[in-house]
């Protein structure tokens, strides 16, 4: 069992607003800017389904989310559902798929930031002038999340806000079409197509996993996380419908050859020059969200890894003024700044997808496993999953379909870092018995 001692020392200062802020954050990151195109171009004017269909998969994900998170509140999100579960080795390989998924998507975003910034301003498309501004990014957000859990997720609420704001301008100037437009006319998708393109759309709804991780730091999770959840994927869901919607209606057939900028064409099109300006700004501070969304929660997986003697001691040092896991912060900031630094950004969203999908696969099956061990937390009685195993086993059965329209290559590299995961619990758990 887990010890929490580490936990103790944490303050419960995430409530449901912050939680639902830190949520939605992740969830509307980069890619709603530039996955309407790739979607449309899959399912013509049929898109929308495909939101509806990642939609209905993530009610189901989130459910197990909600029930796992209620029954267990200890820092590590999903790692410690499983942990807790089915116990220490299994959990490890967890959350080794959930660090190697973390670490690249948010290098991959903080890249693709520092691309976005250079754009505007000339000095930072330099090599030297992107690696400082890298560098001063995850040294601004290692201050601002050591000083505290509180202002962390304070400027995650702020940036949410930020980031919401050019994409609900663009749905209300666009608004007389969406009540206009027949976003389900034309054909049917077919399944083939329906299953390839959830693949890719499914990072649009993919993020609930790394705001949970702060679940030390939870207050009342056993009401806190369902209510957070629920009420994320419902504002996302309705949000990214109507930009959808109103993205098809402005650009129509056109939509899917935008692929760099669809959103900022279609605001183009709709207010002109300064609605374009706004979304592409809008799409800087979303990528500056991402990562500090990921600041704010992927460093406590790093905590509970050292917490549980996988990683060493130092790494689940709690700050005696702040009480916050502050090695951990400063050394998983460090680690992705240098990967962001050495490399490009590289469309890597399946592969990112295919490792969450694994990681909802782990969790809706610990979630059955705690209701069904009736684990509980002494914060409050948990969420309870209507009709026993029959959600768990729907979110399997669904992610086992979306799983199955990924290619050799993404399964190879996740046996890869599982064998590698191994080997090194094995060597690790020698080197502690010694």
């Amino acid at each position: 069992m887990m010890s929490t001692r580490a936990d103790a020392a944490l303050i419960r200062a995430i409530g449901q607003r912050r939680l639902t802020a830190s949520i939605v954050n992740l969830l509307v990151g980069a890619g709603i800017f530039v996955l309407p195109a790739t979607v449309a171009a899959g399912m013509g004017t049929a898109a929308p389904v495909a939101y509806i269909v990642c939609a209905g998969l993530m009610a189901l994900v989130v459910t197990c989310f909600a029930a796992a998170g209620s029954r267990v509140s200890l820092t590590g999100g999903v790692y410690a559902y499983v942990e807790v579960a089915f116990g220490p080795f299994v959990a490890w390989l967890t959350g080794v798929l959930y660090a190697t998924m973390a670490m690249f998507a948010v290098a991959s975003v903080a890249s693709a930031l520092a691309g976005s910034i250079g754009a505007w301003w000339s000095p930072v498309a330099t090599p030297a002038g992107r690696g400082v501004l890298i560098a001063a990014v995850f040294t601004l957000l290692t201050i601002v999340n050591v000083r505290g859990v509180k202002p962390g997720s304070q400027l995650v609420e702020i940036i949410t806000a930020a980031k919401l704001l050019p994409l609900l301008l663009l749905v209300a100037a666009g608004l007389p079409l969406l009540f206009s437009a027949r976003p389900f006319a034309g054909p049917a998708p077919t399944a083939a197509a329906l299953g390839q393109t959830s693949i890719v759309l499914i990072f649009a709804f993919a993020g609930t996993e790394v705001a949970l991780v702060p679940s030390g730091e939870i207050r009342d999770p056993a009401s806190t996380v369902p209510r957070a959840v629920y009420t994320a994927l419902a504002i996302v869901t309705v949000l990214y419908v109507a930009i959808q919607v109103v993205a098809q209606a402005t650009l129509g057939p056109a939509l899917g050859v935008f692929r760099d900028a669809p959103l900022a064409e279609t605001a183009r099109r709709l207010v002109g020059a300064p609605g374009r300006a706004l979304v592409l700004g809008g799409a800087t501070v979303s990528m500056f969200g991402y990562v500090s969304g990921d600041m704010l929660s992927s460093p406590r997986a790093v905590f509970a890894f050292a917490r549980d003697g996988l990683l060493p001691r130092p790494l689940a040092l709690v700050h005696p003024r702040f009480r916050t896991p502050y090695v951990s912060i400063a050394v998983y900031a460090i680690v992705v700044a240098l990967l962001a630094i050495s490399s490009s950004f590289t469309q890597l969203a399946i592969l990112a997808n295919v490792t969450a999908l694994v990681i909802y696969l782990m969790c809706a099956i610990a979630a059955w496993q705690l209701q069904r061990r009736d684990v509980r937390t002494d914060e409050g009685r948990p969420f309870v999953m209507p009709g026993g195993p029959t959600i768990p086993l729907l979110a399997c059965a669904v992610i086992v379909w979306l799983l199955l329209q990924a290619t050799r290559r993404e399964f190879f590299v996740l046996a890869l870092v599982a064998a590698l995961a191994s080997v090194f619990y094995v060597i690790r758990k020698t080197g502690n018995h010694r």
